[in-house]
């Protein structure tokens, strides 16, 4: 499924492909799960992207680069 959301940071809207359902993003959406119970099976930074916007070349350029 193609994701669209606004970051917070550069106000730049961004589309990801991410292997949700229709259900999933109902289900996160309306506050019935935890994000990482809802989408058990996704990177954090697809996580990280449906719940913030941000994408991974973002977080890096803000936040510097994690390890490990």
């Amino acid at each position: 499924m193609l994701i669209a959301r606004k970051s917070p940071f550069s106000g730049k809207v961004t589309t990801m492909e991410i292997d949700v359902t229709d259900e999933q993003i109902d289900t996160y959406m309306s506050g019935k799960g935890l994000i990482q119970e809802v989408f058990p099976d996704l990177t954090a930074d697809e996580r990280e992207f449906i719940k913030t916007g941000i994408t991974p070349d973002e977080w890096s350029y803000i936040f510097g680069a994690t390890e490990g």
